[in-house]
């Protein structure tokens, strides 16, 4: 049965390690599908690092984009995170925050299509105060859509707190 689940919160606030921890109370051997884009050597020493940290029970996929390209019926798939992977949509379509969102929204559409249960990891990055910079502007509001977005179509929304776990939607019974 399909089941989505969204877990939000601000940076270091526990998203990842209470995603983790859920994946693998759901199944002995989860999918981590990573969406980061490496930009530089410091960023990619930091993937290595949260790779390693995590065991051989994981079946670890690095995509940019095209989540739907991977078939994983069945499967619990840990997707981190939501903010990265819009991030890759803006700068590839020119910061044009309607064509990322459109773009985004199908692919979320066409992955979410597969009987699976899909952990999303996500930041919310416009609890903080209003960016001088335009360009971040934009993509504050085209990635606070699309977590509406997913909200809206997840059974179950978590926001971390300082580690704490704080339900903000459950339909799953």
């Amino acid at each position: 049965m399909k089941r989505i689940i969204l877990i939000t919160g601000g940076a270091r606030s526990g998203k990842s390690t209470y995603a983790e921890k859920l994946a693998l109370e759901l199944s002995p051997t989860p999918v981590y599908l990573a969406t980061a884009r490496i930009w530089d050597e410091e960023f990619r020493q930091r993937v290595i690092r949260h790779q390693e940290c995590r065991g051989p029970e994981w079946t670890n996929i690095e995509e940019e984009k095209e989540l739907s390209r991977h078939r994983l019926e069945g499967r619990v798939v840990l997707i981190d995170c939501i903010t990265l992977w819009c991030t890759n949509f803006f700068f590839d379509l020119n910061s044009d925050t309607d064509r990322a969102l459109a773009a985004a929204k199908a692919e979320f559409d066409r992955f979410t299509a597969q009987d699976a249960t899909f952990i999303f990891v996500t930041n919310e990055i416009g609890m903080g105060g209003t960016s001088e910079n335009e360009l971040q502007r934009k993509f504050t509001d085209m990635q606070g859509w699309m977590n509406q977005y997913v909200a809206a179509h997840a059974d179950e929304v978590t926001l971390m707190v300082a580690g704490i776990p704080l339900t903000v939607k459950n339909t799953h019974p």
